[in-house]
């Protein structure tokens, strides 16, 4: 498992009866988690000294209950593999979420070491200036990847079909000091995007996705990942260079466990690149007792033969 285990701004304080009970900052939330089917003691104090507390409705959806807790908020990581702090807006919105999945830090300090690593190669070879790395993020949500792919030094081309969540991303990396120049920020369908740079004839060295399970693109487009990731993927390799750095996926859908994910980018991009592909589940610590909250599964495919992940 990949363990997101370097936050000092963010930790899980327990888990029981299908919640989570975290501290973002300063700040106590509790939220549904279906992972959580076990019914533990509620022990530590901060169960009653909650900020805000999300309540799942029997009829789908849900909605908050607020205490004491800002409008919006922000919170910090330090991304070891590169020396650098992230500054992450958080605010609390539809369906529990924050604006940000803390457990991608785990891969945040894979992808940010990787592209480090290949621009500190290029430094030491090339005698003019060093070629500019290009990532693109899929699905890019909030841009926690983005962040942290461009505090890295490469340029990312972010592309969601959310306006508003593009305007958060720009927001978090102007909070992170990246510079308006590393970026792309697109409003767009990732599938139709990806064919019009096929066309395009645009290359990557390195993709990110964040697909969720089932969702609707900006002109109503219908998207089940069941059934459309392993097209995705495919396509996609189709825009990487031919001596392409890496390649993520994550997943949050329960059908599509990490052996799922290992034999798709194995199939996909392992012969057509070489390289190495694995896949693990993706936790966060739980401080009050020490075990592991699984939050999803990552797979990660690299051009290195062997794979050391850095968290």
């Amino acid at each position: 498992m990949w363990i997101a285990q370097n936050w000092k701004d963010y930790e899980v304080l327990d888990t029981s009866g299908g919640e989570k009970l975290e501290r973002w900052g300063t700040y106590h939330l509790l939220r549904p988690d279906p992972q959580v089917i076990w019914n533990t003691p509620r022990k530590i104090p901060q169960w009653k000294q909650l900020n805000a507390h999300y309540h799942r409705s029997s009829k789908g959806g849900g909605e908050w209950e607020f205490f004491d807790l800002p409008q919006q908020w922000s919170i910090h990581y330090d991304l070891k593999s590169i020396g650098k702090t992230l500054t992450f807006h958080l605010k609390p919105f539809s369906f529990k979420h924050t604006g940000l999945f803390p457990e991608q830090a785990a891969n945040w300090e894979w992808f940010s070491g990787l592209i480090a690593e290949k621009r500190r190669e290029k430094t030491e070879t090339d005698t003019g200036n060093v070629p500019e790395l290009k990532v693109l993020n899929l699905f890019a949500y909030t841009g926690g990847a983005t962040v942290a792919a461009a505090a890295a030094g490469a340029h990312v081309t972010h592309v969601d079909a959310s306006k508003g969540m593009v305007g958060w991303a720009r927001e978090n990396a102007a909070a992170s000091r990246i510079p308006e120049t590393s970026a792309r920020w697109l409003v767009d369908d990732c599938k139709k995007f990806v064919e019009r740079e096929i066309r395009r004839g645009s290359r990557y060295d390195g993709i990110i996705m964040d697909p969720p399970s089932y969702g609707r693109g900006p002109k109503g487009e219908i998207w089940k990942i069941e059934d459309q990731i392993f097209d995705l993927i495919s396509l996609c390799s189709q825009v990487l260079k031919e001596d392409a750095l890496f390649f993520l996926i994550n997943s949050y859908t329960t059908g599509l466990q990490p052996a799922v994910l290992s034999y798709m980018l194995n199939t996909v991009l392992v012969p057509a690149f070489g390289g190495s592909a694995q896949a693990e589940e993706v936790g966060l610590p739980v401080s009050s007792n020490g075990l592991i909250l699984p939050c999803g599964a990552a797979g990660r495919w690299s051009s290195q033969r062997t794979q050391q992940p850095l968290a």
